[in-house]
């Protein structure tokens, strides 16, 4: 048996709804514009990209409940709402067709981005990690299985914040369905159990600030509660 230098880190996971087992997360897969209100107040043209892909850390992924804490280096934090697809199994080149049949489960999570963080990468045309993938940028609920929640395709998708609703849209309104994104996802890597997909986010995303309330969720799925915390 090999043995390491130091002790390996624990391995990230999320919690299963009615159970005390966990998911294990391997990889967090975040869809960028997949709803057309969000493209357009991102400024792109929804009826002409393909699906395209960010990463986050595994250990980004916290739990949607609590005190999320707020991240250094920013001065502009906005929330992005999104449903969660946890994978069961995995492949490359998977058929639209059979995609769903990868998927384990879903949830309800949050794409924390640090804005000006971004609009900085953007303009200067360097990556997106320091903007996205930062300590606890993935907050995500508790994890419903197919077998509870099947496969939500329709459904309001929704965040407050401070009792005031920020962002309202429906799952049937993702331009790339979640088979679809699986399918596309799989021709660049071959996924794999644990893998997480954060399917994308409708329009309405703004700012957060520490001491803010923040309720959301997707019907039939599940829904969350957190609060910013400090600096």
């Amino acid at each position: 048996m090999s043995e390491f230098v130091f002790p390996a880190p624990a391995t990230p996971s999320v919690a299963v709804s009615g159970s005390s087992s966990r998911f294990p997360v391997r990889r967090v897969f975040c869809v960028g514009r997949n709803y057309a209100s969000h493209a357009r107040e991102m400024g792109s043209d929804p009826n002409r990209e393909p699906p395209f892909f960010f990463t986050k850390p595994a250990d980004a992924v916290v739990p949607a409940s609590g005190a999320v804490p707020y991240p250094p280096s920013t001065d502009d934090l906005h929330h992005e709402i999104e449903l969660v697809v946890a994978l069961g199994a995995g492949g490359a080149n998977v058929d639209p067709a059979n995609a769903l049949d990868l998927v384990w489960g879903y949830g309800v999570g949050l794409d924390l981005t640090r804005r000006d963080l971004q609009a900085v990468a953007k303009d200067s045309g360097r990556p997106w990690d320091m903007a996205k993938g930062f300590d606890a940028s993935a907050p995500c609920s508790a994890l419903h299985p197919v077998s509870e929640v099947g496969h939500p395709a329709a459904g309001r998708i929704w965040l407050e914040v401070n009792g005031a609703l920020r962002q309202e849209g429906n799952l049937d309104e993702l331009i790339w369905p979640i088979a679809d994104v699986i399918a596309y996802l799989s021709r660049f890597v071959t996924l794999a159990p644990g893998d997480l997909i954060y399917s994308g986010t409708p329009s309405g995303v703004a700012a957060l600030t520490p001491g803010d309330r923040v309720r959301g969720g997707v019907d039939g799925v599940d829904t969350f509660e957190l609060e910013i915390g400090t600096r």
